[in-house]
């Protein structure tokens, strides 16, 4: 058992402490753009499941799947609503997956009530599924973003308040 300062810290091999859960040591950082043409989207797909999968992440499918869809619904967005070049970035730190899209669109985006319209449900899955998520203005374009939890510990991918 371990002393630090006069006081002694669990031993998780004492059967009265589970042990401590850690996050993965996956760690790493990619930028990548792509141009203003459909298959960019199936493209930046690609690459968060690669990229995960590099960096050890690719552990719990939730993580990657949901990575992926809310990379697609941004991309989409990006092609939509700026026909401009995008770029993803891709950080993965301290138990957190940060997903960015950046494009030269000044439009913010808005949740929609996901309804029965075909289109707009894009921000409302990013809402619903992402830990947290946010929008900030680039000089003339703008990044939208999002985090995922990429540790098992409780709470980790929740959604927080």
């Amino acid at each position: 058992m371990l002393e630090l300062s006069g006081r002694r810290l669990p031993d998780d091999r004492d059967p009265r402490y589970g042990a401590y859960p850690q996050p993965p040591l996956g760690a790493g950082h990619a930028c990548v753009e792509y141009d203003p043409r459909p298959s960019a989207v199936r493209e930046a797909r690609a690459e968060v499941r690669r990229r995960l999968e590099e960096w050890g992440l690719a552990d719990r499918d939730d993580t990657v799947d949901t990575a992926e869809l809310l990379v697609s619904e941004l991309a989409t967005n990006a092609l939509l609503h700026s026909a401009s070049r995008f770029q993803l970035t891709l950080t993965a730190a301290h138990g957190v997956l940060r997903c960015e899209v950046a494009d030269a669109g000044r439009r913010t985006p808005q949740v929609l009530d996901a309804g029965a319209s075909e289109s707009g449900r894009g921000m409302f899955l990013v809402s619903a599924l992402a830990r947290r998520w946010g929008c900030h203005q680039d000089g003339p374009g703008k990044t939208v973003w999002f985090e995922l939890g990429t540790c098992a510990c409780d709470g980790c991918g929740r959604r927080q308040p």
